[in-house]
Parts: structure tokens; C-alpha cells; sequence
């Protein structure tokens, strides 16, 4: 029997199974689709390891749960989704010689063996924030951001971003898992603000929105992909109303087929186009390997190019490069508003 191809997931965001978030069934979709194509011969195998990394948990787990993953034969490692961890992750892969597919959102978890599919990006969503806020007439925004490498990211950005809007920013950090941010507020907030902004992971969020509730603020409420946890009981009411940016959009053809193949309600968009995503590029990647190796695998990587992404605008492309790892290109970034408990989009004109 053909020996299977070894494909690692980690899993930054819990101490063990089944954790918050299961991608091998979407893996296994592509995986399969190319198998019934015939364009992927061996059988595939899916080994997991997990680690609970930061902000909850310690860069040590992560680190742990990778060497598990390598010393388990992984050709691939897919993982982690949190950019902390992936910033940690980043220098293991080169150490192991370890290809790996970040879902996280720092730019700066790349390197020849680390690939990124955005699901966000610390250093893109300030841009498209700050588009929206200047085309609106913003002037004056109050920012509250995580103290972490994922607050700062987004700070740093969308601090440049400001400077060539026309936009001003008073900033005030705040601990990641901080339940409460009053103090944090009243820095920033005051009679000229136009807009406040959340920039972080999110676990915070809730604090966030109730000391704009105690502080009677009427303005607009504008965060990150933080926002997309308001897909999640927990954080939907404290996300109502707010603008936030996501990564799906009912115009992209790609996504639209796959809810129909699948009988998926519209509510499981950014769920299916992620997973359908990162399935696709694990998938093509196998499959274009020249050899069952750790090195062609990463070719095969660098090989993957030019597929239409479930993720973002239509037309948006899903791939790597020789020196790409970056895998959605176009417009990819959709912004949107949660209104009665629906994502509904929202115009950047």
C-alpha cells in the first residue's frame, strides 16, 4: 500500500480535543475531490496536536505542540490561527524544515517554510478601516487596542494609514483579556471623537462595548476581524451594531457554489470559505508535490497559484510563489455590519 501523506494540525486555541475550531472535515473535502479527480494518488492522514497559546495560554504549548507534529512525520503543518502564536510558530518551521500554513493574520509570521492564507491581517484591515472612516467625513478616532504583537500590528498600521487620510488618532492600550475597559475609554474618548475603534483578538470585546454603553457613546462602533466573533452566542450582543471587517461576500461565485454543493445556510459563510480554502491549498499543494518529501511539499506549495478563492470579493485568487506566501490576492478584505444579529455588507462609497 502507497504510504500516506502526513498533514499536521495544530491547535493554538485550546489544551486538547475537540477544541474551538475543527478544520479536518474541510480538509478532507478537497482532499477528496482531488483523489476522485485523480490528481492526488496517495492516501492522506490528519494527526493533531494542540498547545494553548497566547493570549490565554503560554508560547511554550505552541512550541510543544509543533515539535509533536514534526516528530510525527508531518510533511505539512497547518496552523496556528492566532497571529501571536503564529509569530512563534514562524521561526519553528524554518528549524524543522517544516512547510506550514498560518491562518492568522500577521504578515510577519512568513518565512521559506512559513505560508499565511489571511484570515485578516494586522497590517491590511487598518487600510481598508480608514478608507471607510475618511470617505464617511471621520475626523477624530478614539482607539482602544489589544497590548499585544496583534494590537500593536494594527496600531502601528492604521497609525500610518491616519497620517495620510487626514485622520487623528488618540490610542490607549489594553490588556487582551481585560474585563474592563473603562479606564482605557475615558483616555481617548471625548466630545470630538468621530468613531471608535477596537483593534485586537477580541476576547475583550464585550468590556469594550459596555463602557461605550456606560460612557453613552452614540458614534459609530468600528473593530477588526475581531468582529467575525459574532458569529458566536457569546460575543453577538456585544457586537451589534458595530462595523467590522470579514473575509466572505455574497457576490463571490466561488462561495456561492460551495453553500449550494454543501446545503449550507448563509449564516456558515465565513466558516465554509475559510475551511473550503485552506482545504484547497493543503489539497493542490500534495498533490503537486514532486516528491513525498518535506521539500516537495513546499514546492508544491509554490506551485499552487491562480485558484478562484472562496474568501472575499469575487475574484479574489487563492496561491502561492517562489517568494509569495501570502496565499488571497485581490480583495480579499470585505467590510461588514452586524445588524439584528445578521452580517449584512457594507458599502466603502
Amino acid at each position: 500500500m502507497t504510504a500516506p501523506l502526513r498533514v499536521g494540525l495544530l491547535g493554538d486555541m485550546s489544551s486538547g480535543p475537540p477544541g474551538p475550531v475543527d478544520l479536518e472535515p474541510w480538509l478532507r473535502r478537497a482532499v477528496e475531490d482531488l483523489h476522485a479527480a485523480g490528481a492526488l494518488q496517495n492516501p492522506v492522514e490528519f494527526v493533531h496536536a494542540f498547545g494553548l497559546g497566547l493570549p490565554q495560554g503560554e508560547a511554550g504549548n505552541v512550541e510543544r505542540a509543533f515539535a509533536e507534529l514534526a516528530d510525527a512525520g508531518a510533511l505539512l503543518v497547518v496552523g496556528p490561527a492566532i497571529g501571536d502564536n503564529a509569530l512563534i510558530a514562524t521561526p519553528l518551521a524554518e528549524q524543522f524544515g517544516l512547510p506550514t500554513i498560518n491562518w492568522a493574520g500577521s504578515e510577519y509570521a512568513r518565512n521559506r517554510y512559513m505560508f499565511q492564507l489571511q484570515v485578516g491581517s494586522h497590517q491590511d484591515e487598518p487600510l481598508l478601516l480608514a478608507d471607510y472612516l475618511a470617505r464617511r467625513g471621520a475626523r477624530e478616532l478614539a482607539v482602544i487596542y489589544d497590548a499585544s504583537p496583534i494590537g500593536e500590528g494594527y496600531v502601528q498600521a492604521l497609525g500610518y494609514a491616519a497620517r495620510t487620510r487626514g485622520l487623528e488618532m488618540a490610542a490607549s492600550a489594553i490588556d487582551p483579556l481585560a474585563e474592563n475597559a473603562d479606564d482605557a475609554l475615558a483616555q481617548v474618548l471625548d466630545s470630538a471623537t468621530s468613531a471608535c475603534l477596537y483593534l485586537g483578538l477580541g476576547h475583550c470585546i464585550a468590556a469594550v462595548n459596555t463602557a461605550l454603553d456606560a460612557a453613552g457613546w452614540c458614534g459609530e462602533r468600528i473593530t477588526t476581524s475581531a468582529g467575525i466573533r459574532g458569529y458566536h452566542p457569546q460575543f453577538a450582543a456585544h457586537l451589534e451594531g458595530w462595523v467590522y471587517v470579514d473575509l466572505w461576500s455574497e457576490g463571490n461565485r466561488t462561495l456561492a457554489a460551495l453553500r449550494q454543493r454543501f446545503e449550507l445556510d448563509i449564516s456558515a459563510s465565513f466558516a465554509a470559505a475559510k475551511g473550503w480554502d485552506l482545504g484547497r491549498l493543503v489539497a493542490h499543494a500534495l498533490a503537486s508535490a514532486p516528491e513525498a518529501t518535506r521539500e516537495g511539499v513546499l514546492r508544491g506549495l509554490e506551485l499552487t497559484k491562480w485558484l478562484p478563492a472562496a474568501e472575499g470579493e469575487e475574484g479574489t485568487l487563492l496561491g502561492f510563489g517562489a517568494w509569495d506566501r501570502g496565499a488571497l490576492h485581490g480583495r480579499y478584505l470585505v467590510p461588514r455590519r452586524w445588524v439584528d444579529g445578521r452580517s449584512v455588507a457594507v458599502a466603502m462609497d
